[in-house]
């Protein structure tokens, strides 16, 4: 089982920035995808970004990529979302997650645990 606990979200204007944060509860965090995903009221849930332990290896959305940048820091167990030149379409809520299986890594139904959301609000 692994708790996961994200922060960082809130209200910024277009073109601003926010660093997302997801912490995990175990001492032991190795899964093999760790993923950021966002639902917009109205809308399914869509891939944002993830990382492959291994090798280290990113992914990102098209509409994201080149403004937010995910990364690791491994002592704190947490996982970071630079959010930069932030949209009004960005507004959402931002889940992490994490997968142990083969999968895919755009695919929520591929990931096995969530944690609550935080709100990013970008206004005009």
């Amino acid at each position: 089982q692994v708790q996961l606990v994200e922060s960082g979200g809130g209200l910024v204007q277009a073109g601003g920035f926010l660093r997302l944060s997801c912490a995990a509860s175990r001492r032991t965090f190795s899964p093999y995808y760790m993923g950021w995903f966002r639902q917009a009221p109205g809308k399914e849930r869509e891939f944002v970004s993830a990382i492959r332990f291994s090798g280290s290896s990113t992914y990102y959305a098209d509409s994201v990529k080149g403004r937010f940048t995910l990364s690791r820091d491994n002592a704190k167990n947490t996982v970071y979302l630079q959010m930069n030149s932030l949209k009004p379409e960005d507004t959402a809520v931002y889940y992490c997650a994490v997968s142990y299986y083969s999968g895919s890594y755009y695919n929520p139904s591929d990931y096995a645990y969530w944690g609550q959301g935080t709100q990013v609000t970008v206004s005009s």
